[in-house]
């Protein structure tokens, strides 16, 4: 953990990839007990920073990540779960956060 840059509140960047299809499902927060949790269970674990507590991916709906894999970016400061989920990512419904497009004139 040494290598890892948390910012001024604690907290890294966790994006979440599926480890099959590579499809990226969500972005998250981590805090160190986070990290650790999702260390020592296997299981995906955020920081909420809205309720500012502890999430474990997956408690109340049972769409749970297991962890197969953790990376950590170039400047240390976010990291890559990749993951075997057990249905779908977003709160929506959806398998995937990133089902919307962003349309723009210029793009």
């Amino acid at each position: 953990m040494e290598e890892l840059r948390f910012d001024e509140r604690g907290l890294i960047t966790a994006v979440v990839q599926d480890g099959i299809t590579r499809q990226v499902l969500m972005v998250a927060w981590m805090n160190a007990d986070a990290l650790r949790l999702t260390m020592e269970t296997g299981e995906a674990h955020f920081w909420s920073r809205s309720r500012e507590e502890l999430w474990h991916k997956g408690e109340t709906s049972g769409n749970t990540q297991v962890v197969r894999e953790m990376r950590v970016d170039c400047d240390g400061d976010t990291l890559l779960l990749l993951v075997e989920p057990a249905g779908h990512a977003c709160h929506t419904g959806n398998t995937s956060c990133f089902y919307r497009t962003l349309r723009a004139s210029k793009l």
